[in-house]
């Protein structure tokens, strides 16, 4: 028997609180291109492990970090001084049972891979140098992967927090830096770099949203020039945020630090599109939860989900599962207005069968009582726990984003 709690939280839902802060870090951001190639190497070496031995093998390739370079930004087009440098690590299988894996071959590849489809101004081969420390794994964290069974053990002690549903905040947060880095947007904007952050706060029904976007200096010839092109940007994003939200009052800003009369010191521009040319360096774990966001008004778990192996890792696992049976639990409870889900793992245990699995909801009625539903939301976590494999499975074939 699973050991499943289901309780009633007394609690205001975040949706009328009077305070909310979201943040979104969006496809350029350091933080985000360390999170994205990571979890894409784990892809790339899943699929591999698969081709060759039949079965997926312990890896973590969950640290890196994306050294800035040096860049001299110019209107009109600057250059790159010294490139940037992905540093990889932590752990990966490099032979079993006599078939080797050559690591550090796919660990680049799908790095440069990821930066060819993703930002239109990095060229892999000339902007980025490339250090791998993936190294092989302790013999105990290996040996999870050579037992049978429908799933594998845990190969950590952790817990994991996941809610449902976005309020709209987080949702327009969401939305906002998706439609800013949209191929669509860029066609029309091309001075608008993939390095967008979008920082909303809510206080009551008002809406603040701060936004900020790299330029790329090459589609910018002066100063004057460079002002014309943001306001032409702001009042797209104005016309997209009232169109697609509700708030009684929205401001958005966009590039607050920026300085008349300070020439290229005085505005945001970079070369590449990304801060991580020569402003900013990035690393794993701090870019955007698995919902793709930081809702710092909700409870999150520590953990770095990106580049964690998708079949043992419960820090990737129930990371990403939480917010999944969160979304099941609401859609199939009309009664609840929120919905909270921990797992806990321990360590050598199934990971189908958590030390505690549990949900706080809070009831859209006050008067309403936790029995009505109790029975349907346990049935749900003991079906989505039954069924852990298949969504390991689609974690492995990259069918969840995760940042």
């Amino acid at each position: 028997m699973r050991n499943i709690i289901v309780e009633r939280l007394k609690q205001t839902p975040l949706e009328k609180q009077r305070l909310e802060i979201v943040e979104r870090k969006g496809l350029g951001h350091p933080d985000y291109i360390c999170d994205a190639i990571m979890e894409q190497i784990s892809l790339h070496l899943s699929r591999e492990y698969m081709k060759k031995t039949g079965t997926i093998l312990h890896h973590n390739a969950d640290k890196s970090l994306l050294v800035a370079g040096q860049a001299e930004v110019r209107f009109g087009g600057g250059c790159i001084k010294q490139p940037m440098l992905f540093i990889f690590g932590d752990r990966a299988t490099t032979e079993f049972d006599g078939v080797k894996i050559d690591v550090e071959e796919i660990a680049i590849n799908t790095a440069k891979e990821w930066f060819r489809k993703n930002l239109r101004f990095v060229d892999p081969e000339k902007h980025v140098k490339y250090q791998v420390e993936l190294k092989p794994g302790s013999a105990g964290l290996v040996d999870i992967f050579r037992r049978k069974g429908k799933v594998l053990p845990a190969n950590d002690t952790s817990a994991a927090v996941g809610y449902a549903p976005m309020t709209r905040t987080e949702k327009i947060v969401l939305k906002t830096e998706q439609f800013l880095n949209s191929r669509e947007f860029k066609q029309r904007f091309p001075e608008s770099g993939e390095d967008i952050k979008v920082m909303g706060y809510r206080n009551n029904n008002n809406l603040n949203l701060t936004i900020s976007m790299a330029f790329v200096d090459r589609y910018v010839y002066g100063e004057e020039d460079y002002f014309e092109k943001k306001a032409k940007i702001l009042e797209e994003v104005n016309k997209f945020v009232r169109s697609n939200t509700d708030f009684e009052n929205i401001n958005i800003q966009l590039n607050t630090l920026d300085a008349r009369g300070r020439g290229v010191d005085g505005v945001y521009l970079t070369v590449l599109g990304t801060s991580a040319d020569s402003g900013d360096s990035g690393q794993v774990g701090r870019g955007n939860r698995v919902n793709g966001l930081i809702s710092l008004n909700r409870p999150f778990c520590s953990e770095a989900a990106a580049g964690k192996n998708p079949v043992s890792h419960v820090g990737k696992i129930y990371n990403v599962l939480t917010f999944r049976v969160a979304q099941h639990v609401y859609e199939e409870t009309p009664e609840l207005e929120e919905v909270y889900i921990w797992l806990l793992s321990e360590i050598g245990r199934p990971i189908d069968q958590p030390a505690v699995a549990a949900a706080q909801v809070v009831m859209k009625d006050d008067n309403s009582s936790i029995d009505k539903v109790r029975s349907k939301i346990a049935a749900i976590l003991e079906y989505e726990l039954e069924n852990i494999d298949k969504f390991c499975a689609e974690l492995a074939e990259g069918k969840i984003p995760i940042c």
